[in-house]
């Protein structure tokens, strides 16, 4: 490996670290708006978002660069491409932090309604999933990588669970049917921040074994 590659991987390697820290600053934050309505928190995760959308541009414009002048092969290819597919993923996981945040906006202008518990502890998962997804990055730990896309199941049950909950509420109260309608979406979009965690946990897997396991049985792939 030449000396220009290691100098450009490692500062690829720090710029997704710098997207990665700022996405889950925005995420937390979101979360908190819905939980503790919040209008100026929601505003400020709403504006946030242009400067990860900058950010996953200049990684991809990196990323290319990178592939064009060094022409990378095996696992330098791998950790490249990557790179590339977690930008991806955490510019997206900071647009359902937009979602969130408005859907707090929403809840603030309705009825006073209760956050489910349920929703809590949701959120409290997705975020911790997102942050060992990229702690497993960081120290290249496919065994943690697999456990966490096994996770992924329980956070898919905690949002049925919400689902129902939510629509027993409007039937029985009229009143909550807007605001039950926007902590309904915030589910969604959390429940869709695990996904994207696995995803980026798959991408780990990839990088370290060069084995794509997108799309497999998981029961299957976590003991590989």
């Amino acid at each position: 490996m030449s000396i220009h590659l290691i100098r450009d991987l490692d500062h690829l390697h720090k710029s997704l670290m710098t997207m990665s820290a700022r996405v889950e600053d925005m995420i937390y934050a979101a979360v908190e708006a819905l939980h503790k309505p919040d209008f100026g928190r929601a505003r400020e995760v709403i504006r946030r978002d242009d400067e990860i959308d900058r950010m996953d541009v200049q990684i991809e414009e990196e990323c290319l660069k990178m592939l064009a002048l060094h022409q990378p092969v095996a696992i330098d290819l791998r950790r490249i491409t990557t790179v590339l597919k977690i930008g991806g993923e955490l510019e997206r996981v900071a647009d359902l932090g937009v979602s969130i945040a408005e859907r707090a906006c929403g809840i603030a202008q309705c009825a006073e309604i209760g956050v489910p518990d349920t929703l809590k502890e949701m959120s409290r998962q997705a975020i911790d999933m997102l942050h060992r997804s990229i702690d497993a990055y960081v120290h290249l730990d496919v065994r943690a990588a697999r456990e966490l896309c096994l996770q992924d199941n329980a956070i898919d049950k905690l949002n049925r669970d919400i689902i129902a909950e939510l629509t027993a509420q409007m039937q029985r109260n009229s009143d909550l049917i807007d605001p039950s309608i926007h902590m309904f979406s915030a589910s969604r979009q959390i429940e869709r921040i695990a996904d994207h965690a696995t995803n980026i946990s798959e991408d780990v897997i990839y990088l370290v074994q060069g084995d794509i396991v997108r799309h497999r049985n998981r029961d299957e792939f976590l003991t590989k």
